[in-house]
């Protein structure tokens, strides 16, 4: 195959490079606010207020698939038909979130059902963007929004444990309960028993009493709980200390009993039940963050959350993405004063962000206390990435899935700390767990734990693990449906111009390549 010499525009920049030839920008707006949740809205109702032009974007109501997915909460297939109907979905969105519209009112640009999969700002992600942009998209298409400020109010998501039966229909993620029943009214399920006995878990039990629902337990591995349960005591719920799940337990059609295990002595009981919520705590949601450019630091509440201070420009945080506890309501509105003083906007109202962390002081070592216990009560053969199917053990010893048939006999936790920290992002290359298409939402957590256990190293050591667009799983007909300018669409071809890396045309099929300037390319 002959050598081809290197194709150049005339401003003699590479032909194929994607640099110089922008990705088209379908909208702009002043203020983009990702999230609808209490933070955002109530940072695009403060902003609307002022005259800024504000666009509010929301994910719900979810499409079906993504709710099978269990993103971006843990839903656990405890949901009714009604998540296939969106138009009932939407209506139910809109009565259960009057604020929506006094946005709509206030002339906020909502788009509901669309996802975030990408902030780009200031960086090499924004050479072939004209400006900073946030990747869009809805069931059909993806589009990009240029902004001059963002807010990301993504909320959090649920802490999961997996354990013997997780994949069995009812166990469900605290904050995924709570969407199913009360944003959507799609909850299927009517006896509970909760794991986890702090505010969380109390805030889970009550919000179930109050729609009718039965809490038969609350189940803590520590020997106290470690909130004030004393009016579900009241109520008849039986609080379990000192145990962890060992299983869940039933058929295809749902869970039917929660089996428990003795932290001491390992003796079993059974707790019968058709739905096991995890309410052992939650996860800022910080992908979209983390893709935009932000440094992330490990919070006191053990979560990684947005630096404020490294924020890239134009970029905010506002709610739970930017640690957990706190009026989010309050936090969103003094966000957009922040947004509106940069506009030039005049700000007197002065209402201070209070953060009252939900979890406690030592929520690290709490959770290692449930993963310890659910190893000690389960052992190592469950099941700790879902979607790969990658159990405990093979993280540990650092095996691949067991469909690609190839173990490794050289390479264990021990080894690989050998050559430096232990790294999530390695591991992950190397098992592929938190590969799937949940996008780790179901293992991430639980993975740094096994890793933190495996070196025999604290939690906050285990540095977090990359994230990369699109941070929503997408259909690639969604994706391929964005726009592409003719220059690029021009650029593209085999191995995209790189040298020596040309495969022959005969043998995939397609025509040679015909240059610009009329000649045949060459092989």
């Amino acid at each position: 195959m002959e050598d081809e010499a290197p194709r150049h525009d005339e401003d003699g920049t590479d032909f194929h490079a994607i640099g110089a030839k922008h990705a088209a920008v379908a909208e702009s707006v002043e203020l983009l606010v990702i999230g609808a949740g209490e933070a955002g809205l109530a940072a695009a109702i403060e902003a609307a207020r002022a005259g800024v032009q504000v666009m509010l974007v929301d994910e719900n109501p979810l499409g079906a698939g993504l709710v099978g997915m269990d993103v971006p909460l843990l839903f656990g297939n405890r949901w009714t038909a009604a998540v296939q109907n969106q138009g009932r979905m939407t209506e139910q969105l809109l009565a259960t979130n009057p604020g929506l519209e006094e946005a709509f009112e206030l002339g906020v640009d909502v788009r509901l059902g669309t996802y975030a999969w990408g902030a780009f700002v200031a960086g090499p992600n924004l050479k072939s963007l004209p400006g900073p942009a946030v990747g869009l998209a809805d069931e059909a298409r993806s589009w990009l929004c240029g902004f001059k400020h963002l807010i990301i109010a993504t909320g959090a998501r649920d802490l999961v444990y997996s354990f013997a039966g997780f994949e069995t229909p009812g166990v469900i993620g605290a904050l995924g309960f709570s969407s199913l029943l009360t944003r959507y009214e799609a909850f299927n399920g009517h006896r509970l028993v909760i794991l986890g006995s702090g505010d969380l878990a109390v805030q889970t039990a009550t919000l179930a009493f109050n729609r009718g629902l039965e809490v038969a337990a609350l189940v803590e591995v520590r020997s106290a709980p470690q909130a004030d349960v004393s009016a579900l005591v009241a109520r008849g719920v039986e609080v379990i200390t000192g145990h962890a799940i060992q299983e869940a337990r039933g058929t295809a059609e749902g869970v039917a009993s929660a089996i428990l295990a003795d932290v001491g002595s390992g003796n079993q009981r059974a707790v019968s039940c058709d739905t096991i919520v995890l309410a052992i705590g939650a996860v800022p949601v910080v992908e979209l963050a983390d893709v935009a450019g932000a440094r992330l630091r490990r919070s006191d509440a053990g979560a990684y959350v947005p630096t404020v201070e490294n924020a890239p420009d134009g970029v905010f945080f506002a709610g739970d993405c930017a640690g957990l506890g706190g009026d989010a309501a309050v936090d969103g509105r003094v966000i957009a004063r922040s947004v509106m003083r940069s506009l030039g906007h005049e700000v007197t109202a002065a209402e201070p962000s209070v953060r009252t962390p939900l979890a406690p002081a030592d929520t690290d070592a709490y959770h290692m206390e449930w993963m310890r216990a659910l190893i000690a009560a389960g052992g190592l053969d469950v099941v700790a990435c879902s979607c790969e199917e990658v159990t405990r053990r093979d993280v540990l010893t650092v095996q691949p899935p067991r469909y690609l048939g190839a173990p490794i006999d050289r390479r264990d936790i021990s080894t690989l700390t050998q050559d430096g920290p232990v790294n999530q992002d390695q591991i992950k290359r190397l098992t592929r767990a938190c590969m799937g298409p949940c996008q780790a939402r179901r293992c991430r957590e639980q993975v740094a734990m096994l890793l933190a256990i495996g070196a025999d190293v604290p939690l906050a050591q285990v540095a977090l693990a990359g994230y990369r667009a699109p941070v929503r799983p997408l259909p690639l007909g969604v994706l391929a449906a964005a726009d592409e300018s003719p220059e690029m669409a021009e650029g593209w071809n085999v191995w995209f111009g790189i040298r020596k890396q040309w495969i022959p045309y005969a043998d995939i099929g397609t025509e040679r390549e015909i240059d610009r300037a009329g000649r045949m390319m060459h092989f």
